[in-house]
């Protein structure tokens, strides 16, 4: 059984170990979520030059890995995305490997946000265009906004209740948001 988890990692410091396009689609991820991005690849894509990364082009070092809390490794040579994904798991650190996620700690989901909801999506296997369609369907069906400061509101004055009162307010807020997001009570 996996375990999922949403991980406030902002500020922390990730190591992509590539420089093609995957490793472009995970820096993208990495930055928006507030990581310190570092780039070691023999070659890099222009794209990844300008998203804001530190970069070197050269060959990955083990000493790459000191003060690194994410590792990406995603280079086209399967002996080297093996070998950093050994040394950086024997760090400690959470690493995706991108040919073979397996063999990682740490696996990108399909993510939807609205607001300060986030939804987010793995089919279990190396699936990604499922987690993908199914993100889409999950966002067809969310209504654009959600009021959640006002739940939030009504929550906090339910706990404020005595316990029949509270019962009843959050019975009432129970069915209030099932009602928002298209469900009977």
């Amino acid at each position: 059984m996996n375990l999922a988890a949403i991980l406030q990692l902002g500020g922390e410091t990730a190591l992509v170990v590539g420089g093609g396009k995957v490793a472009v689609r995970r820096a993208a991820t990495l930055l928006a979520a507030g990581l310190h991005v570092r780039v070691v690849a023999l070659e890099i894509v222009p794209q990844l030059l300008t998203m804001g990364c530190d970069y070197q082009q050269r060959a990955f070092l083990p000493s790459d890995l000191a003060g690194v809390r994410v590792v990406v490794v995603c280079t086209s040579n399967p002996a080297v995305n093996d070998e950093v994904t050994k040394l950086a798991l024997a760090a400690g650190a959470l690493v995706n490997h991108a040919g073979e996620a397996g063999a990682g700690n740490l696996r990108f989901p399909a993510v939807l946000e609205r607001g300060s909801v986030t939804v987010a999506i793995s089919s279990g296997s190396e699936l990604p265009m499922l987690a993908q369609a199914l993100r889409e369907k999950v966002a067809l069906s969310l209504p654009a906004e959600l009021p959640l400061s006002v739940w939030s509101t009504q929550r906090d004055a339910a706990l404020g209740l005595d316990a029949e009162g509270q019962q009843a307010a959050m019975n009432d807020l129970r069915a209030e948001i099932r009602a928002a997001v298209g469900l009977g009570t």
